[in-house]
């Protein structure tokens, strides 16, 4: 098994910033990719961005350009920094951990932290 703790979010208003970081500790074999998810209330979980273990980025539409993740491999945490923040990033954002080592692989989610944008 393994855990995921979040921490960062928060109430922000419009323009302004906030960093997510998340942790992984227990059972780690190889964690391929490390990344970000959110779910707004009444929408489907969405992908936000994630990272590779070597380094390779994938971020959505809307949020390249403002936000920027970033992963220690060494420490096994991932962090999210959201700038330009906007009322329609309000959603609670998981962290997200692919596990795996040779043909095993499991999918890890944190629990979840809420991030608040007013207008």
């Amino acid at each position: 098994q393994v855990q995921l703790v979040e921490s960062g979010g928060g109430l922000v208003q419009g323009g302004g910033s906030l960093r997510l970081s998340c942790a992984a500790s227990g059972s780690i074999f190889t964690i391929a990719v490390m990344g970000w998810y959110r779910q707004a209330p009444g929408k489907q979980r969405e992908l936000v961005a994630t990272i590779t273990s070597g380094g390779n980025l994938n971020y959505a539409d809307s949020v390249k350009g403002r936000f920027t993740i970033s992963r220690d491999n060494a420490k096994n945490t991932v962090s999210l920094q959201m700038n330009s923040l906007k009322p329609e990033d309000t959603a609670v954002y998981f962290c997200y951990v692919k596990n795996k080592r040779a043909f095993y692989e499991r999918d890890y989610w944190g629990k979840g932290t809420l991030v608040t944008v007013s207008s």
